[in-house]
Formats: C-alpha cells, structure tokens, sequence
C-alpha cells in the first residue's frame, strides 16, 4: 500500500505536429497522473488503462514541454494477495514499472481493428444458420482484400465495408438494450478503507475524461461494480473532501445528466446482517446526501454485489421514495437459477418494486457482442418485456468503462442481426420497464442467494460489533430523546450521532460486515466500534445525567437505591446486578417502565425463588417456578419444560445446548462460503476439561458452569443462568478460537414438530422449512436470523434468542446457531 511518485517531464518532436500524442504508462500498481497540481487520469494495466491523452492533433502553439507527475501505488486492481486473488496480501510483493514513452497514436489503425473485431465476432458467434454471420464473414474477409497495412490511403475503403454492415438497420421488434457505463468500486474489500479513496479518485477522473470526448456517456458509479450512474453517499463524500477540484468537475456533469446520482443509501450495505433501523438509516443519510449535493433524491436503488436481499427491503425501499430496484448478484445462485431477470419483488408487507436483473448476469461488461447476444438468450422474461441493461466497465477495484467499449457499442446501436444498443439511463430503462409491465411476475419474500452463507458468522468480532453498536445507538437516541424532552439545557447530540452513525453505517458495507475481507480492513472496522462504543458511552452519560440528575443526587434521609432504565417499550421485570466498590455483586430484582426509568431501593421478592440443586450423578436441576431444567456434566439439557404445563422440550435420549464440530472446506470462496457437505462431516464435542459446578445456588439467580475442548487447540467455557420469575435460560458463552478450516455450532433439539421455522428480520419475520422437500429447500441449509428463531407448533414453542450471532438453521426439529 505505499505510494512512489514519478516526476516525469516530456518533450513532443515537432515533427509530430497533426499527430494524436499519448504518453504510455504500464505497471502492475494502480497509477494516477496529475498534472498542473489535480489528477487527470487513472491508470490501471488491469483496466485497460495505459495511456493520457496528450493532446488529439498537436498544433503548433500547444505547449510542446510538459512536465506530468505519476502517483503509483503498490497494490493492484485486486490488491496485492499472495499467490490468487483472494489470498491474504503480500507485504513483500514488488511492483515494476515496465514501460514508460512517448507515443503517436494511430486511430486510422485502431478503428480497423475494433471494425474487424466487432464483425469477426458477427461470423462466430450468429451460427452457420443466420445469413448475416456469413454478410459478416465475407466483409471482413473483403476488408482484409482492399486493405494494404502500408498505404493509409487504403484504409477508408476497408471501413466503408464495414460501415455498410454496421448501417444496416434492425426491425422495429428487435430487442433494446440500455447501456451504462459503471464503475463498481467496493469500499473496502481486498484493500483498506484508505486506498479506496484512491480508487475512487483515479475511475472518477477518468470517466471525466471520457465524458469530455464523449457527451453521449452516461455513468453510473454504484459502489460496487458498473452502471451507468450510480453511486453511494460515502464514496462522494471521500472524493469531496480528498479530491475538490475533481468533484467539481463531477458536479458539472451531474448537471448536466451524465453522470447520474442513484442507490440511496451511504454504502452498498449487506443485504441481510443490519437491523431494520440501520437499513433505514442507509437510506437516510444516503438520501439526505443526494438531496443537499445534487438537489434530488435517488428513485433507484442499485445493490448488484451483495449477498441476498431481506424480505424487507420493498417495504423500506417504498419508504424512502424508491420504486425500482437493480441486482444481479442471484445469477451466482449454486443450486437453482433464479426464474426472473425483470419482476416485481413483493416484501413481507405487501409493498411491490420493479426489479430488474441485467439478463448478461454481470456488472461489469465490455461491450463485445458475446455479451449483447447473451443479454437476449439469456433474458428469462422474453415476451413480458422488450428493454434490459447492460452495466460495462471494470469494477470491484475500481476501473470503469473504456473508450474501446463505448466504440463498439457506437458499431451495435442499430445493426441488423444483432439487439439495438444504445446508451441509456436507469431512469429511462425503468420507464420504459414499468410501461411493459402488465405481464410481469411477482416474487414474493427474500431473495436469497445460494452462496456465500458462511459470510453470516465469519469474522465473529466484527459481528458482535455491529449489533452491539446498533443497539449503543438506539440506547443514546431514546435516552437523549427523552432528555429533551423533559425540558432544561440539554442539547440533543445530532452532529454527534450522524458521525457516529456514518462509523456503523460504513462497517456495514457488503465485504465488512460479512467479514469477507483482509485484517488490515477488519483491524480498521474494530477501531471504529471501539470509538462508536467509547463515544456512545459519553452520550448516554450526558444524557442520562440531564434526564435524571435529581435523582442521582443523594437526598439527606433519603434511601440509597439504583436508578435503572429500561430503553425498549415494554414494561420490565428482571434480575439486575450491581458491582460495589469492593468489587461484590449484589442481585435485585426490579420493574421499570416502558422506555422509561426507576429507583430501586426496596427490592422485590419473587414469587418463588430459583433453586438448584446437584444430582448424585453429577447433573444439576434448576427451577424458578416458570420453568425447570436439567443439566448434565458437560452442561446438556437433558431437561426443559414449563412448570405449569410440564410439557417436555427435549427429546428423550437426546441433548439440547450441545456443541458440534465441522469441517469448513469450501470449493474456493474460503471466508465466504460454507457448503452443504460440511453437515456430513458433523463431531459432537465431548471433551471435558472442567466438568459442571454451581456458582450461584439459588435465591434471585441460579447458574453453574463448565468448560469444554474443541477440536486441537480451541477451547469453550459457558455459564447456564436461570433468574427469578425469568421464562428463558441464558448461557453466556466464552470461546478461545485457534482452530482452521473449522465451523463451531449449537444444537437444540426440541420435541416441536412443524415444517417451518420462523425467523426474525428486520422489523419482522418470515418462515423457512425445516425440511428439504425441493432443490430449493436444502439449498437453505444454512440460513440468517437476527435476535431469534422459532419452532412452533400449536400451543407450543421453543425459541432460541442470540445477542451477536446471525447465521442459523433449522432442519426437522433441530434449532443450530452458527458460532
């Protein structure tokens, strides 16, 4: 990731006067070259992008001395992996210059070639059985008869054969396609958060110069791959701030229509992972943004690259002023083909969008004409609809489209025998979408995407993270919400919160929350959960203080007691532990309010107090009056059921909270995939290092606790805790992870029987199988949740509750989160 900077001074022959000049850079480190103290160019040899253009004709009052500088980093495309893409990066890596001159370009010869090209690939890729294959072949066979590569003044008459080819035109049923220009640049992903801001840097200038040459290119900049115009929030404002001479230069084409604002939330977040409250707030600031900068607010929201889509999102998207959405990412779908490329999605309650996914499967296109032929055989809604997209450009690290792939395009706009291509906007390939829509299907619920599922559990801090920092937030909001207004000085922290909401909001990008990314991004997402829980803290502090302060100030006579708050709307009675000075925990149970607070000075007594009492067999049997469990040495519910009802939950002969073992060897997506095989290679984990002892005996809390080897090397120690009045068991899990290629869950079988299992989403919930009845079924073998999941039958249930955790499965009557 370092940077050298070449000071690179250059002097044009005069005998070159007329000529197209370039200057020719090609190095295996991404380059940018600035010029007069502002970037005005990218280079990248991945890209096809290896030369600035000096000047199209030299004429003689051009400055024929110029002096550029060339900032070159020490990381590609892709980053710097050792061995393959997706390995870890290589900190002894080097990179070489290899070329470095002074060039005339001949455009006379290269729109030869790209004629030949595009004529050639004609005869191929049309068949034996289409006549226009063979009017191609025999073009550019008679091309090759006229042309005499050492007489210029040959070359009109070659193109001319190729002009009447390309001239003549298509009925008025041929298929259209809309073409955008699209750059999708990941946030973070193979490289650090910093080196993005480079990358964003060196596409943007570059599109800026291609605009200059070309006023019919429309962009978009999703965060991701290629479009013709989107963008997110966060990459603008990186660019605004770093880059000011750059983004004014986008500014003006914004205005006028090229480069075209649309995805509406901050970062292309992870479809699945953040709560309901953080979608909305991606929404928010991205919108919110758009709205200042450019004075509109995005009605497309563009998601190409992530790993499914909630349920949800029709319903927020239509709450945020989206009706359109663009994906392709299900076309990486391992077991099924998903049936649709243009439909409308319908969410949990109801609420429809136009989804269109660009039939070619890809974001990032080079305009050939294998791959507008692929976008009509391909496209599964033939018939519904006549119009699709197709998103050209280099993405992921950045690159976007190249002067080659709109030069193609120019030769297919109207070109018989092959679909109309022309340059187009999201807007108008939706507008023309939604006048065809009368025919189209509905998908109703999630959009999941059959891969990729280890990245629910990978990287588990980074997880825990994000929901603790999620629920940090909502805590400062309501506390300072409820400050406010009661009244006094207290000033609601907005600038506060949005900084730290950007810090979450950004870590939920599409490769951080799901941990498919390298340690240097991981170590950078941990420091800003650090900084959103340190400066959360102090927030609430402020506020807490300003709602409470009377009551923090100890009154002469008055009773020592503990102010508790309750931030979730419902009214609450639960154990509460209070460390003293000396370091001892004292229990009490109490009662507060719905979003609101209380004073305990006298604690409440339980109906019935915990007891727990050892077996002579070494279990330990707990009961609050609620509900009674029994545990054996290595900490398994043998046991589990309601007093009152005394139904079982588990199983005879089987045993719930027990930890199994698999092995975790994917086909080649290490950090993101886990596959269906690894259920084949199922250890239960029976190896006892401290066998189950009580730590508290009863009273307002029971709990005991053990500890456990895992595979070589790893171990687990948890503490089963039962409250007073409490109708749950908590476990509160520590695992010392050392293991690889390893995958570590917990399993509760239950005595439930039903053929779905419900789970929670954000601001929701929606029912999966329990069973693998289809291809589509045991593609969901592995599956997320947010805080719960649940198997029911009537009058009856087990739920299984998690406070960091997200993957989990259910397969017959077996609950299994993914640790």
């Amino acid at each position: 990731w370092e940077t050298c900077w070449f000071k690179v001074e250059l002097s044009i022959p005069p005998a070159w006067a007329g000529r197209e000049v370039h200057f020719i850079w090609e190095s295996d480190g991404e380059g940018m070259v600035w010029q007069d103290a502002q970037p005005v160019q990218g280079l990248t040899k991945e890209g096809e992008k290896t030369s600035y253009i000096l000047t199209s004709s030299l004429e003689e009052q051009e400055p024929h001395s110029l002096t550029l500088y060339v900032e070159l980093a020490c990381n590609s495309l892709f980053g710097a992996g050792k061995g393959t893409m997706i390995a870890p990066p290589d900190p002894d890596r080097r990179f070489t210059l290899s070329k470095a001159e002074l060039v005339v370009f001949n455009r006379d010869v290269y729109e030869l070639l790209v004629d030949l090209e595009i004529l050639l690939d004609m005869a191929q890729l049309l068949g034996e059985e289409n006549q226009r294959s063979f009017q191609a072949l025999y073009a550019a066979n008679q091309m090759v008869n006229v042309c005499d590569i050492t007489d210029p003044s040959t070359f009109p008459a070659a193109r001319d054969l190729a002009a009447a080819i390309f001239s003549q035109r298509n009925g008025e049923s041929q298929h259209t396609i809309h073409a955008m220009g699209h750059c999708h640049i990941d946030s973070a992903w193979l490289w650090p958060y910093e080196e993005t801001i480079r990358k964003c840097a060196r596409s943007w200038v570059t599109v800026v110069r291609l605009m200059e040459g070309n006023p019919d290119l429309t962009f978009v900049c999703s965060q991701l791959r290629l479009t013709s115009v989107l963008w997110q929030a966060q990459q603008f404002e990186w660019v605004r701030s770093w880059y000011p001479g750059l983004y004014a230069q986008i500014q003006d084409f914004v205005v006028k229509g090229q480069f075209i604002p649309v995805g509406g939330t901050w970062v292309e977040m992870d479809g699945n992972l953040p709560s309901g409250e953080s979608m909305v707030r991606q929404f928010l600031q991205g919108q919110r943004f758009f709205q200042e900068q450019f004075g509109c607010i995005c009605s497309e929201f563009w998601l190409p690259d992530t790993f499914g889509y909630s349920a949800q999102l029709p319903q927020l998207m239509r709450g945020c002023g989206i009706r359109r959405f663009l994906t392709q990412k299900l076309s990486w779908n391992l077991v099924n083909a998903f049936p649709h490329h243009t439909f409308f999605w319908e969410g949990i309650d109801g609420s429809r969008v136009l989804t269109h996914f660009p039939p070619g499967d890809s974001y990032g296109m080079h305009g050939r004409v294998e791959e507008v032929l692929k976008t009509v055989k391909n496209n599964k809604d033939k018939g519904r609809v006549n119009h699709s997209a197709l998103l050209f450009g280099f993405g992921d690290g950045g690159g976007g489209p190249t002067q080659k792939m709109l030069d193609r395009m120019k030769r297919m706009s109207d070109t018989d025998g092959l679909p109309r291509v022309q340059i187009s906007t999201p807007d108008r390939l939706f507008s023309v979408l939604e006048k065809e829509s009368s025919q189209l299907c509905t998908w109703v619920g999630e959009l999941f995407l059959e891969l990729h599922n280890g990245t629910y559990t990978t990287q588990a801090q980074i997880k825990k993270g994000n929901r603790e920092c999620e629920r940090i937030l909502h805590d400062v909001e309501v506390l300072s919400t409820l400050a406010l207004a009661r009244g006094g000085a207290f000033q609601y922290p907005a600038s506060q919160l949005q900084r730290l909401w950007r810090l979450l909001l950004l870590n939920q990008f599409h490769d951080v929350l799901p941990g498919s990314c390298i340690q240097l991004v991981v170590e950078d997402a941990l420091q800003y959960y650090a900084e959103i829980r340190r400066a959360g803290a102090g927030l609430q502090e402020e506020a807490v203080r300003s709602l409470c302060g009377d009551l923090l100030q100890p009154k002469a006579g008055s009773t020592k007691g503990t102010l508790v708050l309750n931030t979730l709307p419902w009214e609450r009675t639960e154990v509460i532990s209070e460390t003293g000075p000396d370091g001892t925990e004292t229990l009490a149970l109490v009662t507060v309010p719905s979003m609101g607070y209380a004073v305990a000075r006298e604690p409440l007594l339980p109906a019935q107090p915990v007891v727990v009492r050892k077996q002579e067999d070494g279990s330990v049997a707990m009961e609050n009056g609620v509900i009674a469990v029994r545990l054996d040495m290595m900490g398994r519910l043998t046991s589990l059921r309601l007093v009152d009802s005394e139904r079982e939950s588990v199983p005879d002969g089987c045993y719930a909270n027990q930890f199994a073992l698999f092995d975790d060897v994917p086909l080649y997506w290490d950090a993101w995939d886990v596959m269906d095989y690894h259920l084949e290679t199922r250890k239960a984990v029976t190896t006892l290092l401290k066998p189950l002892e009580i730590t508290l005996a009863g009273g307002l809390r029971g709990s005991a606790r053990f500890s456990l080897q895992l595979g070589e090397s790893s171990t687990l120690s948890q503490e089963i805790v039962l409250d007073a009045t409490c109708p749950y068991l908590r476990f509160l899990t520590q695992v010392e992870w050392k293991e690889a290629h390893k995958f570590l869950k917990v399993e509760f079988p239950t005595q439930v029987r039903s053929t779905n299992a419900t789970y929670e989403i954000q601001f929701g919930h929606l029912q999966r199988p329990t069973h693998w009845n289809t291809s589509w079924d045991w593609a969901r073998f592995e599956v997320w949740a947010h805080k719960w999941l649940d198997l029911s039958e009537h009058g009856f249930g087990l739920a299984l509750l998690n406070d960091c955790k997200y993957g989990a499965s259910a397969q017959g009557n077996v609950l299994s989160l993914s640790l």
